[in-house]
């Protein structure tokens, strides 16, 4: 990374490496953009005489960050819990397919990489505060456990122990590889059923113990539960393109993986995520809160 306040490059790659940081420690573009903008509030707070002191001011806007985001997750289950419905990770686009020209939206900075796959995020909703700085740090950032036991308060021993645990966690939640271009083929295929509202062909894609959740926020609507088992879900998303005439669909990336996005009257009305193992669809995850969906509206 760069050195704060060293100059404008400088400036806007600590920028984007704290979006990154923090986003994937809080599965929100809103949230992470306030942390960092905290982060950065508090080293401009700081008298001239205490920054030139710091060594490293990059790596004290990274401390600085994590610890907002540790604060931040320490409050997440409360506020998800007065939430209405299931609560989904931010959806995101690759830059490359945005609607509109660079800009200030903090998803114009993100990298998008594994680590942002939809099914990743949600394996680290499953994580403890602690467990979740620490590994997305260490694993996917590669931070030292030094820099973490900062961060976190506790010793490098003990953060060791919380990136080994959240592992562990994932390693439970992973699905089969699948190659992207499987991937994609399966994805186009449901598209195309969705949009003839062939039933059969839907449940053939779909694995029989699939599981669909939607994040409507309470501002959009939107299963209150998950949906289980595929014909249910085949069912349900054919009943929703009978009540939504005029529902286009177009296959776009979401968050790194083959997604499909949902227009309706020239605006996005859905992003859906999907996992796929052994050709079917295992996970689909449709995010249509408004809130959610703003880095895909031009």
């Amino acid at each position: 990374m760069g050195t704060a306040g060293t100059g404008a490059d400088a400036t806007v790659a600590e920028r984007r490496q704290l979006i990154n940081v923090a986003y994937r420690l809080l599965g929100s573009l809103a949230e992470a953009e306030d942390a960092v903008q905290e982060a950065y509030a508090r080293w401009y707070a700081l008298p001239p005489g205490r920054q030139a002191e710091i060594v490293s001011p990059d790596a004290w806007l990274t401390t600085v960050t994590g610890r907002v985001c540790l604060d931040v997750l320490g409050s997440a289950r409360a506020r998800r819990e007065r939430y209405v419905g299931a609560w989904l990770p931010d959806p995101l686009p690759d830059r490359a397919e945005r609607e509109h020209g660079p800009g200030a939206d903090p998803a114009d900075q993100m990298v998008l990489d594994e680590s942002v796959s939809m099914a990743f995020l949600v394996v680290l909703e499953s994580m403890t505060p602690a467990e979740r700085v620490a590994f997305v740090l260490h694993d996917v950032f590669r931070y030292p456990f030094a820099e973490i036991a900062g961060i976190l308060r506790r010793s490098p021993a003990a953060c060791k122990q919380l990136a080994a645990s959240a592992r562990r966690r994932v390693r439970a939640a992973r699905a089969p590889a699948t190659a992207a271009a499987v991937r994609a083929d399966v994805v186009r295929q449901v598209k195309e059923a969705w949009e003839t509202r062939d039933i059969a062909a839907l449940v053939d894609l779909l694995d029989p113990a699939a599981v669909m959740t939607a994040d409507g926020g309470g501002r959009a609507g939107a299963a209150p539960r998950p949906i289980e088992g595929g014909t249910r879900i085949a069912q349900y998303m054919a009943a929703m393109a009978e009540r939504t005439p005029g529902l286009e669909l177009v296959e776009r990336s979401v968050n790194g993986t083959p997604g499909l996005v949902a227009r309706h009257a020239g605006a996005v009305a859905t992003v859906a995520a999907f996992e796929v193992a052994e050709g079917r669809v295992t996970r689909i995850w449709a995010v249509r809160n408004p809130e959610k969906l703003r880095p895909w509206v031009g």
